[in-house]
């Protein structure tokens, strides 16, 4: 009895140290990717290249085949008197492109701004001095009746 109590508490800690080691490694993995996303935006390439560029062999080595070369992101030739595998080259015009964008949304978000925030202003449900106070809703209306009472001989 005390053996299957002992070890019903010593499953739960080593399950969540399991978890614990697992944790920071997918979490680092994450932050991995999303870096390399971002540097990619920034860093676009291409594999057209233009009868002045160089070409240069890919890093891994020369002597692959077609998959093996796109899956290590490099650019496999379609011709068979260049080289087979080779480095992308810098795409300054996509890059231009995506700046251009990146900056027109900025000064459209930074444009719309004001539009919403007096839109956001003047709602009762969001500016807590636009909604009605009963106590000054019941104080306006007594004054009312009690000057409709007032003018009403005449």
């Amino acid at each position: 009895l005390l053996y299957s109590i002992n070890s019903s508490f010593d499953s739960p800690t080593q399950h969540v140290l399991e978890k614990s080691e697992v944790a920071p490694s997918k979490l680092n993995m994450k932050l991995k990717d999303a870096y390399e996303h971002l540097v990619s935006f920034f860093r676009p390439v291409t594999c057209t290249h233009k009868d002045e560029q160089t070409l240069i062999p890919c890093h891994i080595g020369e002597g692959l085949n077609r998959t093996e070369c796109l899956e290590n992101k490099c650019c496999a030739s379609q011709s068979s008197h260049e080289l087979e595998c080779y480095m992308p080259f810098k795409d300054n015009v996509q890059l231009a492109f995506r700046v251009l964008v990146l900056v027109a949304g900025a000064f459209f978000i930074l444009g719309s701004l004001p539009f919403c925030c007096a839109c956001l202003q003047r709602s009762p449900c969001v500016n807590p001095l636009r909604k009605a106070n009963n106590k000054v809703k019941r104080i306006v209306l007594n004054k009312r009746a009690q000057t409709e009472d007032i003018y009403s001989p005449l």
